[in-house]
């Protein structure tokens, strides 16, 4: 049996919304595994809304680099502190290492590293990112980045928070012009927001559809509403259900956050910018980073580092 600490009970709370005392259940139930602990609680319809994507703690910012309206890049570069992210000299280099990133052919975070690095040819990118270490004073991680490249149309930006998301989106379009342009930075405005996680629903696997059925199902059927119910019923209660979530985690079916009438989705308003531009604007791929998204950042006391320090003088 796993020690459950108080500190996985609050992880889980953070994580889920769930009441402390379910958590701590729930952590018992499944001998301390916090993924089987989370699908517990959802399926107890406990789960008031799952965060995916772990705590955000993580010092650092994102930047972009565009490469005509083609292709853009976009990177996440990680430090230890606040203050080093606000620093200029931090973020020239997260901007220089975005210029890298838009002309490298490299697969993976291993190969860009390994590259030459195109402000000094005589070091890698690696290297570059050492010597900034030793500038700055401070751990620093290139902690990952992304390219994407229009075949038939363009790719548009956007920076929120100062570097905090970074969202580069595709879309196959025959007019690259400035309304069409303006309607995809609404777009990737919306993928900062919204944070979707598919273009469409057409995107979702099987295996994910049926997962969710499964958790709809365990929580319906604890429903005193539904108890008795005829199996259509429910059967119908669960479609529903699992499209009305699909349609909250795919940018197609969202409501277009700009939408005046709070209903058009954003299928809807490409539609009606394609047709005014003479053009079908098709949406092929998004990227969206979030500064220090699924990483944990060391919890500091300094009141007890204080009186550590005291203690041992």
């Amino acid at each position: 049996m796993a020690d459950i600490t108080a500190a996985m009970v609050k992880d889980l709370r953070e994580k889920t919304g769930a009441g402390m005392m379910d958590c701590k259940k729930a952590l018992n139930e499944t001998n301390g595994d916090m993924d089987a602990a989370i699908e517990v609680l959802r399926k107890n319809g406990q789960a008031k809304a799952v965060k995916k994507e772990g705590r955000i703690a993580a010092e650092g910012i994102c930047r972009i680099a565009a490469k005509g309206d083609d292709t853009a890049a976009v990177v996440e570069v990680n430090s230890e502190t606040d203050f080093v992210a606000k620093n200029e000299t931090f973020q020239q280099f997260v901007q220089a290492v975005a210029e890298q990133a838009v002309e490298t052919e490299a697969a993976d975070i291993d190969a860009f590293l390994a590259e030459t690095w195109k402000l000094d040819s005589s070091k890698t990118v690696k290297e570059a990112l050492v010597d900034k270490i030793a500038v700055i004073g401070e751990k620093l991680t290139i902690r990952r980045f992304a390219k994407l490249t229009a075949a038939n149309g363009c790719v548009v930006s956007y920076v929120h928070g100062g570097g905090r998301i970074g969202v580069i989106v595709e879309a196959d379009t025959a007019v690259v012009n400035a309304s069409v342009k303006e309607a995809l930075n609404n777009i990737a405005m919306q993928v900062a927001a919204l944070n979707p996680q598919y273009v469409a629903t057409s995107d979702i696997s099987d295996e994910f559809k049926a997962h969710e059925r499964e958790i709809i199902k365990a929580q319906i059927e604890q429903d005193p509403k539904m108890a008795g119910k005829p199996e259509k019923v429910i059967a119908g209660a669960i479609e529903g259900r699992l499209n009305k979530e699909l349609k909250e985690v795919c940018l197609l079916e969202q409501v277009y956050v700009k939408a005046e009438d709070g209903k058009q989705a954003v299928a809807k308003y490409l539609e009606q910018v394609g047709k005014e531009n003479e053009t079908v604007i098709t949406i092929k791929r998004f990227v969206r980073f979030e500064t220090g998204e699924g990483l944990e950042k060391k919890n500091e006391d300094f009141a007890a580092e204080v009186a550590a320090q005291m203690a041992g003088n």
